[in-house]
């Protein structure tokens, strides 16, 4: 797969994504999010429609709640919590409407979402809103699986074989980290490249060892 443009939520999302419709039992939520080892699951519509979000959280609310005899100002209080907890079917405690997104997301758009709406995982949809599957946190960490192989032949090409003076620089790759050497004349070019490798989907750090003709550092 060409990856010299950045890696998209459809490049990682998990396609094969277990679900249920806002009429799915409680105790069957709980069953599927057991035996999938899920902590959440996206509630659908009869055209695959995204509607909401239903997490162990939601479902924890019921045992929580179970042997509390609250007063009238606590079940004021927490009234949406106490409407979980005497829920019998999914679409009853879900989260809705549900955050998503779409495939060609990019992986820094998506962990920002994620940090913004406190959550650990987003339905991917399509146009029409339609499942199409479910990134996770641990998804978007995939792309610092990247061999320093693969690291190092994207840098090469994509990168420093489109930069003015490209061809003077060495890459090197060692656990995520990129070493750049070699010389140039201009230390903005310099700058320019390593601010190139930084951008490469997987890459941990840059180091620059790029010196100006002269011997002193670019």
């Amino acid at each position: 797969m060409d990856h010299s443009s950045p890696y998209t939520v459809g490049d990682v999302m998990t396609a094969d994504v277990v679900s249920v419709t806002p009429d799915t039992g409680f105790r069957r939520a709980a069953e599927l999010m057991r035996r999938h080892r899920i902590t959440a699951l996206p509630v659908v519509d009869p055209q695959a429609r995204v509607v909401g979000v239903v997490s162990e959280a939601d479902l924890l609310a019921k045992e929580e709640l179970r042997s509390e005899e609250p007063t009238l100002v606590g079940q004021r209080a927490r009234l949406a919590e106490y409407a979980k907890a005497g829920a019998s079917v999914v679409g009853e405690v879900m989260t809705a409407p549900a955050f998503t997104v779409s495939a060609g997301t990019s992986l820094a758009r998506a962990a920002r979402s994620m940090a913004r709406h406190g959550v650990k995982r987003l339905p991917v949809v399509d146009a029409h809103g339609r499942l199409e599957g479910i990134v996770s946190r641990s998804d978007l960490l995939k792309v610092y699986l990247r061999t320093d192989a693969e690291l190092a032949a994207e840098v090469r090409t994509a990168v420093l074989g489109r930069l003015p003076g490209g061809s003077e620089i060495r890459a090197e790759v060692h656990d995520g980290v990129v070493t750049l050497s070699g010389s140039l004349p201009d230390a903005a070019q310099a700058a320019a490249a390593c601010r190139a490798a930084r951008a490469v989907e997987g890459v941990v750090a840059v180091r620059s060892r790029v010196r100006r003709p002269t011997g002193r550092a670019a």
